[in-house]
């Protein structure tokens, strides 16, 4: 999902659904003001203090070489245009083979698939099209900001399932699991979506088969749909991600969510896909041509050609990923942070307790001035009525997609917290 949003911060008069959206997003002030979102906060400390930037969620890798070439040649041939609805039928092909290639999926180009503008408005579409006001979402709880905005726009009703916080037999955070008990409560038959995602932004958690089978039975005991959001899907460093998709029963249940912007390193192109039964396509459809009909022509047919690059560039990307977060963790760790290792994605979650520090929304705002590096709370992710708000108050998200010489610098930055 992106997480480069514009923001506003001056009183609006005016009512309407941007009120509720808002105030989802926990950015409606008292005042009537739109508080900016924690990553353009976190952004503007880290430029104006020239910190390094381990908050926000974008890589400096430049991407595949023949991912950019084939955009660029795109551009140069004319392919400048409206691009159809669903998406070019190269990249639907190419999506489709991706899908049989990785998971074993059949999925019909033709009426299984949509392209979006990223993942965001892919979850956006998704939500307005299935969700009625008043009905309920779930949400597993730390959970990506824009979900609970876009539940608040379509006038449902966010319920919060919570990640547990794991400890190791010293006492110290190591990891987190999902509350099965947790999310079965919170799940009614007003229970419209459940949305699932992984591996996992903020914790990079990937959840187990087991995980999966068992959110799937309670999704369609209550006739509720699962919304996947697997945009970390080939950044996975503990085996190989399982969609929801390839489980039995999950036809016509389970509407899946991806993108190309971290696989291939190209946050800003704003290329994501659905992938759903027909009829579930159709419906999202309907509300996705009147938000931005379609559009990065050219950037479809790199990504097209992406996604069927040999395994070898994949694991490449991985391998070149995991490298950097392995670099991370070290020095976290001998600066004196509790690290939980990620499993999956872009980030890794540190306890800042250890240092002393309690609040990690407030060690982020103090951190860019103090040793010239930025990071984002886990509070942040978290519902404030949920019980993860007092638990995770502490814990802090830096991101791992930066440069190697970033993160060096960033590591030798993090002993002035001593």
């Amino acid at each position: 999902m992106s997480e480069n949003a514009e923001d506003l911060n001056t009183p609006a008069p005016v009512t309407g659904p941007w009120r509720r959206t808002a105030a989802g997003a926990g950015l409606l002030g008292a005042d009537g003001r739109v508080a900016p979102t924690i990553f353009t906060e976190m952004t503007a400390l880290a430029t104006s203090t020239g910190a390094l930037n381990l908050g926000q969620g974008f890589p400096d890798d430049p991407g595949p070489h023949e991912v950019l070439d084939a955009a660029r040649e795109a551009i140069a041939a004319g392919r400048n245009q409206y691009p159809p609805l669903p998406g070019i039928p190269s990249l639907r092909t190419a999506i489709a083979a991706h899908q049989a290639r990785f998971y074993g999926l059949d999925i019909d180009p033709d009426t299984e698939i949509q392209v979006t503008m990223g993942a965001t408005e892919a979850m956006a579409a998704s939500l307005l099209a299935l969700v009625e006001p008043g009905q309920e979402v779930v949400t597993i709880d730390p959970f990506y900001d824009a979900y609970a905005a876009v539940i608040a726009l379509a006038g449902g009703v966010q319920v919060p399932a919570p990640l547990d916080l794991t400890h190791g037999a010293d006492g110290h955070p190591n990891g987190f699991s999902l509350d099965v008990a947790a999310l079965r409560e919170a799940v009614s038959d007003n229970t419209r979506a459940i949305i699932v995602n992984t591996p996992h932004n903020p914790t990079g958690t990937m959840l187990g088969r087991a995980d999966l089978e068992q959110i799937l039975a309670v999704a369609k005991e209550h006739g509720a749909y699962v919304i996947t959001d697997e945009v970390y899907e080939h950044l996975t460093f503990a085996g190989p991600h399982i969609p929801m998709a390839t489980l039995p029963g999950a036809r016509g249940t389970v509407v899946s969510i991806s993108s190309a912007g971290k696989t291939f390193s190209v946050t800003g192109w704003k290329i994501g896909w659905i992938t759903a039964a027909p009829e579930l396509i159709t419906a999202i459809q309907a509300v996705k041509q009147f938000l931005t009909f379609a559009g990065g022509g050219p950037f479809q047919v790199g990504v097209a050609a992406g996604l069927g690059l040999g395994g070898e560039v994949f694991d490449a990307v991985r391998s070149s990923l995991q490298d950097r977060r392995d670099l991370l963790v070290s020095g976290l760790r001998s600066a004196g942070f509790d690290v939980i290792v990620p499993d999956a994605g872009y980030f890794t979650v540190v306890d800042a307790a250890p240092l002393g520090f309690e609040d990690g929304a407030q060690l982020c705002r103090e951190m860019p001035e103090r040793i010239g590096v930025a990071a984002v709370p886990v509070s942040a992710f978290t519902s404030a009525a949920g019980p993860n708000a007092a638990r995770m108050r502490s814990l802090v998200r830096f991101a791992h997609c930066k440069s190697a010489d970033s993160i060096h610098q960033a590591v030798d930055r993090f002993q002035k917290l001593h």
